[in-house]
Order: C-alpha cells, then sequence, then structure tokens
C-alpha cells in the first residue's frame, strides 16, 4: 500500500514521540540509561587550567529516563565543575526534547570536580557582547557539542527502555571521607577553612564536624537484575587537581569500579549538600590519597547497594513534583561595578568571574526563579537542588520526614555558587564571602519553605 509522503512523516512524528511519552495504561515502569564521554580534548579550557593531557579516566555524562503513565523524567549527572544560568536551561530543555518531555521534569547536576569543565552560557554571551579576546573558561563550544551527544544519547536509549519491576533503598554510613571545611574559633567565627586538600597538621586534626556521613542509594530492578544504580553522598569531590588532566576523581574512580562489580547496571552518582563539607581531614594532598578515598566511597556504596531493600512498583507509584523559587540576590553584586569588569573583556582573571555574577544577577532581576524538585516513589524522596548548597539543608530534610527515605542531590543550576545558610553568613569563611555566594542570607527561610512543602506533598 503506498502512503502519502505528508502522512508517512506525520506518523513517523507520532511514533517518535510514543518512544518519550509511556502513557499507554498497560505498560509497566521503565527505565532507559545514556552515558557519554564528557571529556574536553587538549587546550581545552576546563575550570582552571588548560587540558595538557588525557587520562584512562574520562568525565562522564550520564543518567535515566524513567518512563510511566506521566510524561517521562530524565535525571543527569555530569563530571564538571558546574552548569549554570542560561546553559542549565538550554541542558534541561535539550534533554527534554530528546526523550519527549517538559524541561520541568528533567534535573541536571554536576558532581563539582575541578579538573573539569564548567559551563555558563550566559556568561559567555556577556564576554562576547564586550568583545573579549579571550573567554577562557566560558567558551562555549565544547560544552555545546557535548550537550548534542547527550540529547542524542537519550533519544536513542528510548527504545532499549527495560521494564522496572521493584526499586530498591539502601543506606551505609561512608568512613573517613567527609568533613566539615569551616572551623570555628571561641568567638563562634569562622577562623580556618579546612578545605578538600588540607596539608596543615592542626586542621587535619580538628573534629569531622557537621556532616552527614550517609550514603543513600535508589536502585531500579527488573526481576533480580539491577537496571541503574542511583548514589548520593555530599562532599566536596577533590583529592588533588590543577594539574591539566581532565578527572572525575575519587567519586568517578569509586563509581568506575562499583560499575565493574555489578555490569548490568549503570551507576549514576549525585554530589549531596557538600558546599561546607570536603574531604579535608583525611587529605593533605598526597596523590595515593585519591585511591585512598576512592576505595573507601566504594566500600560506602557497596554496603549501601548490600543492605538495598527491594519493593515492588507500578508506573502510578513514580510522582514528580516542582516549585519554582526566587531566591534574593546578595546585596554585594553591584551591577555597575559588574559592567564595567566584563568590558575589560581582555583581562580574563576580571572579566570572566564579573560575568558569571552578572549573568546571575541580571537573571534573577529579569524574574527568573530556580526550580526545586522531588522525585517520589514508595516511601522514597529525593529531593533536587541548586547550587553548592550547606549540608545543613539536606540533614533537615531528613528530619523533616524521619520516616521516609530521603535523600538530596545539589549542584542543579551553578548560579548562586555557593548557598549557606543564614547564621553562616555572619560566621564568616570562605564559602559566604562575596566572591563566593550570589544570594543573601534570607536565602534559607526561602530553600526551607520549598523543601517543607515539597516534603509535605503526596
Amino acid at each position: 500500500m503506498n502512503i502519502p509522503n505528508a502522512v508517512q512523516f506525520a506518523m513517523a512524528i507520532l511514533f517518535s514521540g510514543s518512544l518519550g511519552v509511556s502513557g499507554a495504561a498497560n505498560q509497566p515502569l521503565r527505565v532507559a540509561t545514556f552515558d557519554i564521554n564528557a571529556t574536553p580534548p587538549l587546550g581545552n579550557m576546563m575550570a582552571y587550567d588548560p587540558v595538557v593531557r588525557l587520562d584512562a579516566m574520562t568525565l562522564r555524562c550520564r543518567g535515566v529516563v524513567l518512563l510511566g503513565q506521566a510524561e517521562p523524567i530524565v535525571l543527569c549527572a555530569v563530571d564538571w565543575l558546574g552548569i549554570a544560568n542560561e546553559a542549565h536551561d538550554e541542558f534541561r530543555a535539550r534533554l527534554a526534547k530528546a526523550a519527549g518531555t517538559t524541561p520541568g521534569r528533567v534535573a541536571v547536576h554536576t558532581l563539582h570536580q575541578h579538573d573539569a569543565p564548567t559551563c555558563d552560557f550566559s556568561a559567555e554571551r556577556l564576554l562576547k557582547e564586550a568583545k573579549a579576546k579571550h573567554l577562557g573558561r566560558l567558551d562555549g563550544d565544547f560544552c555545546r557539542a557535548t550537550l548534542a551527544k547527550a540529547a542524542a544519547a537519550v533519544k536513542a536509549s528510548l527504545p532499549l527502555a527495560k521494564p522496572v519491576t521493584h526499586c530498591g533503598w539502601g543506606v551505609a554510613e561512608v568512613k573517613r571521607v567527609a568533613s566539615n571545611r569551616r572551623i570555628f574559633g571561641p568567638d563562634g567565627k569562622v577562623r580556618a577553612v579546612r578545605y578538600t586538600t588540607c596539608a596543615d597538621p592542626k586542621l587535619r586534626a580538628e573534629p569531622e564536624g557537621v556532616i552527614d556521613p550517609e550514603l543513600s542509594m535508589l536502585t531500579f530492578w527488573n526481576g533480580d537484575t539491577p537496571l541503574a544504580v542511583l548514589s548520593y553522598y555530599a562532599c566536596h569531590p577533590q583529592s588533588y587537581y590543577r594539574v591539566g588532566i581532565p578527572s572525575p576523581d575519587f567519586p568517578g574512580i569509586a563509581r568506575f569500579m562499583r560499575q565493574q562489580t555489578v555490569p548490568t547496571a549503570l551507576h549514576v552518582h549525585f554530589n549531596g549538600a557538600g558546599g561546607n563539607i570536603g574531604a579535608g581531614k583525611y587529605n593533605d594532598g598526597s596523590r595515593k590519597n585519591r585511591m585512598e578515598l576512592a576505595l573507601r566511597l566504594r566500600d560506602g556504596m557497596k554496603r549501601a547497594f548490600d543492605s538495598t531493600k527491594k519493593f515492588a512498583v507500578q508506573p502510578g507509584d513514580l510522582r514528580w513534583s516542582v516549585i519554582p523559587v526566587a531566591l534574593p540576590l546578595a546585596k554585594h553584586l553591584d551591577e555597575a561595578k559588574l559592567v564595567a569588569d566584563v568590558a575589560k573583556g581582555s583581562v580574563p582573571p576580571v572579566a570572566v568571574p564579573a560575568a558569571e555574577r552578572l549573568a546571575y544577577l541580571r537573571r534573577t532581576n529579569a524574574g527568573h526563579k530556580i526550580e526545586l524538585a522531588q522525585l517520589a516513589i514508595g516511601d522514597v524522596r529525593v529531593l533536587h537542588m541548586p547550587g553548592e548548597l550547606f549540608v545543613e539543608y539536606q540533614l533537615a530534610a531528613k528530619q523533616m520526614r524521619p520516616r521516609l527515605n530521603v535523600a538530596m542531590a545539589a549542584y542543579g543550576d551553578y548560579g548562586t555558587f555557593y548557598i549557606g545558610t543564614e547564621r553562616a553568613y555572619s560566621e564568616g569563611g570562605y564559602e559566604t564571602e562575596p566572591r563566593s555566594s550570589n544570594v543573601a542570607p534570607v536565602v534559607e527561610s526561602v530553600l526551607m519553605h520549598g523543601i517543607r512543602k515539597l516534603l509535605s506533598g503526596e
């Protein structure tokens, strides 16, 4: 039978869309997985340095597409320092289109490795408008190419989606990795910052401080076969960096080892609210510590997986909710001064950070809101949050609903930079300095209200 070309085209559109939207009542819950190489080439500028050599370990952009009775949900984790402002919008929009869903049902997070790219199309545009000769880390060509590959991978994954009969939840304490970066004096002010690499033995001897020692794990299964493993742990991911070699650092190595142990499942790791958390107590910067930290994190991943309790799921059990919030701007963001600094486009150390701050300032003043999101399935709740969030937000979320299994992925839209608690902004320390945070102290009340509202919904 001959079918007119116009009809063929319409049918192709219809069937391609049906791959993304699993609306059929008889369809089970399904999961599709995608994974691409997100490593920049030689000479490409990363967050701090150009690439001088490529190593065996690559950076990854990977995730899952959850297909149920409603529109698909996309969860993506990228081994980059940050994806901010319009770049974060574009990532969500392109992945949404590829999956046949809407941007509001896409979560994109970075793990915040430092020998890795950063991405901000808004700031890049500001530098180009200033006729900057050097875009530095804001040159977005590689990021756009990676996004195109990721979108193609998402689309290609949909016909390969596998049925999900069960989900699983496991928790384990990670030992001798995380410690609080903020060391307080007797006056209640921050007297020192114990960075993720800490050469000072006296600072390393200080207590761990406030952390969340738990690694949480959500898994998707087809019978007894694990299909996807999503892990969540709050800690800056640096062992050592600024060597010009792209690296997923110790979380990526731990993830790789678990992938080799459980090869039927794609392992996707998310950084939790680790803004004020690092490995500094246990890391003096020695090269051997990268593997030591990776082995400890891998051990936590293994124990969480081994302790997993499975529960049967149906497509209707999967729920996604979103709350847009307007985050208050930091008072130190002076538009006139930032514009003047961006105009110094030939001076990257001045113009690049100014463009990043100006991008966030103008975006917020234009009424843009950041979307907080929650994935709910059974008694599991996973919160998706922006920026370098302090661990207190994660701990508070768990305390709000102690009978639920709550996890958090931070480092979503990176335009905010650090997000401290209200009290933290009066305590001093690097994380709440004007160079580090683009939000005002009252951000805590806004975010806590949003978290509470998400967790209270059913």
